[in-house]
């Protein structure tokens, strides 16, 4: 899902991709050399033995504190040379300095193998205003390829655990816009202490609408972010500006339902729309990147897609809710085999609405040679919506279904092959699948600054009708039933669960409705829709 992160290749190199399902970010790991020598000998001298296996306790005691003294003398290239990549360490290293945090002291705490942890006090100061600066964080000791050395395996995180990325620079000085107060849809303080969620996303509302909204700014250490458009993250305030005040459309019950809910299940993320406005009550994310993958994740979304499906093959006239939808063991698109999760039993009298309502895969499969090439991308882009230039108020992936032939449309019929949605987007499509009328997402007003909604052209009365009987049917006695049980009101879903290469276990997806708000979640890793994303969406609905 995440796109952008970069891993700089150095001699020779072993990078590790880790994370899942497009979310993933590169690191360099136990792969490069510290700058200050160690190689073979010269003048034909027979080359020193290298050593090899994990670093000894003595070796991560001697490493670390060679480390942090270079470091706490401010040698930024002796520090630098002690780590597996020099190049990249010494920049953030010395700006350190260059940021006027000065006094620094480091206190080790007791070692778990090769892993150190510490803590840095110190003092930043700037024009006069000085104030204590105090973090945790920890290292890892790793032994060079070449060298054989044992060295500090560099991480942005070492010099302060939220730097994440390689290029990212510690900088003090005026913000460069005001702060905000951001305030719910009733006036409720939103802040990043009670809703930590909403952290990386009040930055990105303070870049884009501080100056717009009347503050004045103040003195900060900041991390300066290298990625474009990124926005500055605030870790220390030393002189108050005047934070201009920015209404929202965020619910705070809503909001703290969602950051409840989704601690409950690592790697997860919902959103929660109203759908008679398309204003957006809670964004959430339990994410170990602090990526906001709620609303820039890029992944497959599973049978929650069947929605877009259903009403596709509604639209095109190829069935109806009560018309026949047969559920068989397998189902074959240009000569690849689907089928069903393990224990489904076939039901080849089966109507749309109960193959919708028990997620049957072949069924949708077995209209893919009657489904044209572009239908499902006209369809989500044209009445959802999806593929548009969604103007949200903070960057955001606004979904793709990629024209397809082949086996490529029966995996875009069930959520799987090219189609790739994030959380934001499904409830803006369940919003569309209950109301009828494709209303743009917001977290912010539009007249604030003028934005132009994406607009598409919504879904006919008789396919909103269907598309509702459908997805009540799946809440109370489909596969949703368990998790919507209890929800009162009028109520809907659609479970999903997204298999991906290389992964044993699918992600978990869920999105449905209760009276005015669709939610939609998704974990990755999760299992089945209920196992995860069902029991948080559930939440969030019950609080909406």
């Amino acid at each position: 899902m995440h796109k952008g992160a970069k891993a700089a290749v150095i001699g020779s190199v072993f990078a590790v991709m880790v994370g899942g399902a497009g979310y993933g970010a590169f690191n360099i790991v136990n792969a490069l050399d510290g700058g200050g020598g160690g190689g073979a000998g010269s003048g034909g001298a027979e080359p020193a033995a290298v050593k090899s296996g994990p670093p000894s306790g003595s070796e991560v005691k001697d490493t670390s504190a060679a480390f942090f003294a270079a470091w706490t003398k401010g040698q930024a290239a002796a520090a630098a040379d002690l780590t597996n990549n020099a190049a990249r360490a010494e920049p953030l290293l010395a700006s350190y300095g260059a940021a006027h945090i000065t006094g620094l002291k480091i206190t080790p705490g007791t070692a778990s193998g090769a892993v150190v942890p510490y803590k840095v006090e110190a003092t930043v100061s700037y024009e006069g205003k000085s104030k204590p600066l105090s973090y945790a964080s920890r290292l890892r000791v790793v032994r060079g390829v070449t060298t054989g050395k044992a060295l500090v395996d560099w991480q942005p995180s070492v010099v302060h655990p939220q730097l994440k990325n390689m290029d990212d620079t510690l900088v003090t000085g005026a913000s460069s816009t005001p702060s905000i107060e951001a305030v719910d849809r009733d006036g409720k303080v939103l802040n990043k202490d009670k809703y930590p969620s909403l952290g990386p996303i009040l930055d990105q509302l303070r870049t884009k609408y501080g100056d717009k909204a009347g503050g004045t700014p103040g003195v900060e250490l900041m991390i300066r972010h290298a990625a474009e458009g990124s926005a500055d993250t605030s870790l220390l305030t030393l002189a108050e500006g005047r934070p201009g005040r920015l209404r929202t459309t965020l619910s705070a019950a809503v909001q703290a339902a969602a950051e409840k809910a989704v601690q409950k299940y690592p790697q997860s993320s919902t959103v929660a729309v109203k759908p008679s406005t398309g204003e957006v009550l809670a964004v959430a994310n339990n994410r170990t990147d602090g990526w906001n993958a709620a609303f820039l994740g890029e992944v497959a979304p599973g049978s929650t897609m069947k929605i877009v499906s259903a009403a596709t093959l509604i639209d095109k006239g190829l069935t109806s809710a009560n018309r026949p939808a047969p559920c068989p063991d397998s189902a074959v698109s240009d000569s690849q085999t689907f089928h069903n999760l393990t224990g489904m039993k076939p039901n080849e009298n089966a109507t749309l609405s109960e193959s919708f309502a028990r997620s049957c895969n072949t069924a949708f499969v077995k209209f893919a040679d009657d489904v044209e090439d572009g239908w499902l991308n006209a369809e989500a882009r044209d009445r959802f919506g999806i593929g548009l230039d969604w103007k949200t108020g903070i960057p955001s992936f606004d979904g793709s279904v990629p024209v397809s032939a082949g086996p490529d449309t029966a995996a875009g019929l069930i959520g799987q092959g090219q189609v790739q949605m994030n959380p934001l987007n499904m409830a803006s499509v369940t919003a569309t699948a209950m109301t009828g009328t494709f209303r743009q997402p917001v977290i912010v007003p539009l007249s604030l600054d003028g934005r132009e909604p994406a607009r598409a052209r919504g879904l006919s009365p008789s396919t909103v009708q269907q598309l509702r009987s459908m997805m009540n049917r799946t809440a109370t006695s489909g596969t949703a039933a368990g998790v919507m049980a209890g929800l009162s009101g009028r109520i809907g879903a659609k479970t999903g669960s997204a298999e991906v290469d290389g992964r044993t276990r699918s992600d978990s997806w869920f999105t449905g409705y209760r009276d005015d708000v669709a939610a939609a979640a998704m974990t990755q890793d999760g299992g089945h829709g209920v196992d995860a994303s069902g029991p948080l969406v559930a939440e969030v609905l019950r609080a909406g």
